[in-house]
């Protein structure tokens, strides 16, 4: 017998397994909250690219739960298989640590250690997930079933514990600490590396004190020859065979009667698991779809805080602590006074609605996000606007196109971005500019490429009116970071310090290079070196996503500036995200626990890892779903919210009808069922074991009796 914590029957052993299960949640749920956003702004993949490898990654890491079962049930116990898959799952870290350091080779260097990194972390964290939990388990013993229960308790708020933490504290890593002057991916995956790391010691330090019970066989592979052997028999089965009332009956001549019936009652609910996928597909759409929808919103908290894009995930870890309780102490209580059957699958289908109206929510934040976003032009055409620097008002005209009728005003702020019609990949177009008062006409002739966006600054020169075209950047920085530039229209060069970033502006009318800056108030820019003439410029608000153009001109001996919004800021509050997540994770509390309590329910005790196995991927193929949906549709992200809303609540209809037709199993007449199946099946064998004689005489007997 194990030693027990002072006073209490429960085993010291299970604090090693509670520790160990929040380090390794947070490497797990760290690592993955930036990976979406290292995916974008590391390795530079595109949005549709990021969101397929993550949840790709994601169903990998639900599909092989399956092989650590049957490596822990089959062949090394569940000590040893966590073990073993641990050591796999801290090399993955380590590895997928070190393709983040940009000096660590090419970027195809980079691709193979991430993508070898995050396959071995699959596999580590997967192959470990059936094992830690019903390890903790074995070490009670029977009769200790109210500790277990606290116990698993205990390790479920472990699991959330470790996953809130992650999920406030990898972001800041990120985005905080710079390394290699950039983000500190490096760092953000290294400390979940450490954390597993730590994992593994504390579980190995644990080993003295485990009760380690020997493999003793995998069910579910019995179940699998099972079925198999089943489909065989009844396949090559003769035209002389009688009828069986279940196809599954087919199995009686190797397996008993009593593990075909507790298959048929894992077979019933299996089947109810078809349609669950799509929630899955939803759900898991917080770590892709959602972080990149919050890079694209206002992430200050009015004037108190500022969240990262990728912390808003540790919202549903926080609001499944808060909502277990209340659900299960107030809401499922006062639904019962009012008379209203709650049965299990009525809230599985009420969880599927909730997430539904997540999304639907998710889309209506989505529409009012995208206005800020600049769109690239179409194939054949350009996108271009106009700084006027030139002193006076001026009129811009384009032969074949209309785009500026009205004068542009000197130092406006230019008017929205226009399309510039080109027929061609690459073209060059004559511009006639005159200012407004005059009838001189002055031209000038630029390259324009399609797709491309330009800004045409228009300046004095001694001839007239000069033309200068710049590329521009309309990609917001989904880091929720602000782009700026200068433009210098005095003849002497200037430096600034603008945060971290530092800009040359050449002089006479010279252009800066553009530079990412953190969101804030900027008022005192230092000009270097600094003079009378510029000190220090009052920036204002850089704000979220946007891109600005700051003119530097000369009035009355002092430098001054005007500052343009050439891309709007995000302007949806993150705050606005909040209703989503409450209504997700409303969904999962009903959903997702109900889903579980269920499964168990209604399958016999030797039969539970099979189903856990079976709800398990079904949150593989829910991630595989939106691996299909991200490559091959093509869809604006508000269209394919709507569209995993709607199938989803289309889903929920088909759930519920199957679910009309569902008899529910109570789960105290189970081994009523085995036991008059044993019963039969002693009787049959004690009638094999007869003769015909015995047979006959028992008859007769029988017979004299009545």
């Amino acid at each position: 017998m194990g030693k027990k914590i002072c006073g209490t029957n429960y085993p010291v052993s299970i604090a090693f397994i509670v520790v160990n299960e929040f380090c390794e949640r947070f490497s797990y749920y760290g690592m993955k909250a930036v990976l979406t956003l290292y995916f974008m702004y590391y390795l530079h993949w595109d949005r549709d690219l990021s969101t397929a490898v993550y949840h790709a990654f994601s169903s990998l890491c639900y599909f092989t739960p399956v092989l650590g079962a049957l490596i822990a049930d089959s062949w090394l116990g569940k000590f040893k298989t966590i073990i073993s898959l641990s050591i796999v799952y801290v090399i993955g870290h380590v590895v997928k640590s070190v393709g983040a350091i940009p000096h660590v080779g090419d970027s195809t260097t980079h691709i193979a250690l991430s993508m070898v990194g995050l396959i071995l972390i699959a596999f580590g964290t997967g192959g470990i997930k059936p094992c830690v939990a019903a390890f903790g388990g074995d070490q009670f013993d029977e009769e200790h079933v109210n500790e277990r229960r606290k116990f698993f308790s205990i390790f479920y708020m472990s699991i959330n514990a470790g996953s809130v933490l992650s999920t406030i504290i990898t972001p800041m890593l990120r985005a905080d600490v710079q390394c290699f002057g950039d983000d500190c991916y490096a760092l953000a995956f290294g400390v979940p590396a450490v954390l597993m790391i730590i994992a593994l010691v504390v579980f190995i330090a644990g080993s003295g004190l485990y009760k380690k019970n020997p493999p003793q066989g995998n069910i579910l592979l019995e179940v699998c020859n099972c079925i198999g052997f089943a489909i065989k028999n009844r396949w090559n089965r003769s035209k002389y065979d009688p009828d069986r009332k279940h196809w599954l009956d087919w199995a009686e001549e190797r397996y008993s009667r009593r593990l075909i019936q507790e298959i048929k009652m894992v077979l019933r609910v299996l089947v109810l698991y078809i349609p669950l996928p799509m929630f899955w597909a939803l759900f898991d759409q917080q770590g892709s779809r959602w972080t990149l929808q919050a890079t694209r919103m206002n992430m200050a908290f009015g004037d108190y805080f500022v969240v990262k894009p990728d912390q808003m995930q540790m919202l549903n870890a926080l609001l499944i602590l808060v909502f277990v309780p209340i659900f299960d102490f107030i809401i499922y209580p006062l639904v019962a006074l009012c008379r209203i059957r709650i049965t299990p699958l009525r809230k599985m289908t009420a969880g599927m609605i909730f997430a539904a109206l997540a999304f639907g929510a998710a889309t209506l934040v989505e529409v009012n996000a995208e206005k800020s976003v600049v769109h690239p032009a179409p194939r054949g055409k350009c996108l271009l606007q106009v700084f006027n620097v030139a002193g006076r008002n001026v009129t811009v005209h384009i032969p074949g196109s209309d785009l500026f009728p009205q004068p542009i005003q000197h130092l406006q702020d230019p008017p929205e971005y226009k399309t510039l019609p080109l027929g061609e990949n690459s073209k060059r177009l004559s511009i006639n500019v005159s200012y407004s008062e005059d009838d001189v006409t002055y031209q000038c002739s630029q390259n324009f490429t399609e797709k491309k966006a330009y800004s045409l600054v228009l300046y004095p020169a001694t001839t007239g009116i000069q033309c200068k075209l710049v590329n521009d950047y309309i990609e917001k920085n989904e880091t929720g970071k602000a782009l700026l530039r200068f433009i210098n229209t005095q003849p002497e060069a200037v430096n600034l310090t603008v945060g971290e970033a530092d800009f040359h502006v050449p002089g006479h009318y010279g252009v800066s290079r553009n530079e990412t800056v953190e969101r804030g108030l900027y008022t005192e820019v230092s000009c270097i070196p600094q003079s009378e003439k510029c000190s220090s410029l009052d920036l204002g608000l850089l704000d979220f996503g946007a891109a600005y153009t700051v003119i530097l001109t000369e009035e009355e001996g002092k430098t001054v500036h005007y500052k343009m919004e050439d891309v709007k800021a995000n302007n949806v509050s993150i705050a606005w995200q909040i209703p989503q997540y409450v209504l997700i994770t409303t969904g999962e509390v009903m959903f997702s626990i109900t889903g579980l309590e269920f499964s168990y329910s209604q399958a016999p005790a030797n039969m539970k890892s099979v189903l856990q196995a079976g709800w398990l991927l079904t949150v593989a193929f829910g991630n595989v779903i939106v691996l299909i949906v991200a490559e091959g549709a093509g869809l604006e992200q508000w269209v394919e919210f709507l569209l995993f809303a709607c199938l989803l609540v289309g889903v929920s209809i088909i759930f519920s009808i199957m679910a009309l037709f569902y008899t529910y199993v109570d789960p105290d007449q189970l081994d009523k069922i085995y036991l008059e199946d044993s019963v039969k099946e002693e009787e049959d064998s004690n009638l094999q074991k007869k003769t015909p004689d015995d047979i006959y005489l028992n008859k007769i007997d029988t017979s004299t009796k009545l």
